[in-house]
């Protein structure tokens, strides 16, 4: 198989995938090294500059995406004038199951500080949360991100999710505030 042959084999296989496909995958199904399948894929990430949709390794796979500049025609095609985008309670509780999962819906509740049940059988339904077993402790069901959850933000891993401590209080200042009061 030529180089020409295995690309355009490797483009026919992206373009029929609903997640990203692993080098692994593609190599078995095209019966080729997997040297030849990473090497073919980094021809073709490079060779789709003037497109508008780009060759990108997302949650351990490879898929087409559209690019980003074009983000705005292709939310208003799919949207077609519906509302999808989620709430701000919905992203708050994403949030806490991302950094905090496995998670049960009580300790999301407990976090946030309000009722949950609702955001979470959303969540769920919209494929960005799932359950993952059971506390051993309580009973409760747990909920962790899925891998439509890392595709949708671009991420390989929950390790790419950025870091939240520049976002939390400085609590050795919160200590000092707290001494200063009961002085």
């Amino acid at each position: 198989m030529s180089n020409s042959e295995l690309e355009r084999s490797i483009e026919a296989i992206l373009m029929v995938v609903d997640e990203p496909v692993t080098e692994l995958t593609l190599a078995q199904v095209l019966e080729r090294p997997i040297d030849e399948i990473v090497e073919a894929l980094a021809r073709l990430e490079g060779a789709y500059g003037e497109h508008g949709f780009e060759l990108r390794q997302i949650n351990g796979g490879w898929r087409f995406y559209s690019r980003a500049d074009f983000s705005s025609v292709v939310e208003r095609f799919v949207l077609d004038g519906q509302q999808s985008r989620l709430t701000q309670a919905a992203l708050e509780t994403l949030a806490v199951i991302a950094y905090r999962q496995p998670i049960s819906r009580a300790r999301v509740s407990a976090i946030r500080g309000v009722n949950v049940e609702a955001v979470m059988k959303t969540l769920v339904t919209r494929g960005l949360a799932e359950e993952s077993g059971v506390e051993h402790e309580t009973g409760a069901i747990l909920y962790r991100t899925t891998s439509y959850f890392l595709e949708r933000l671009g991420l390989n891993s929950l390790n790419d999710l950025p870091a939240l401590a520049p976002y939390l209080p400085d609590l050795d200042r919160l200590d000092e505030i707290l001494d200063s009061l009961t002085d």
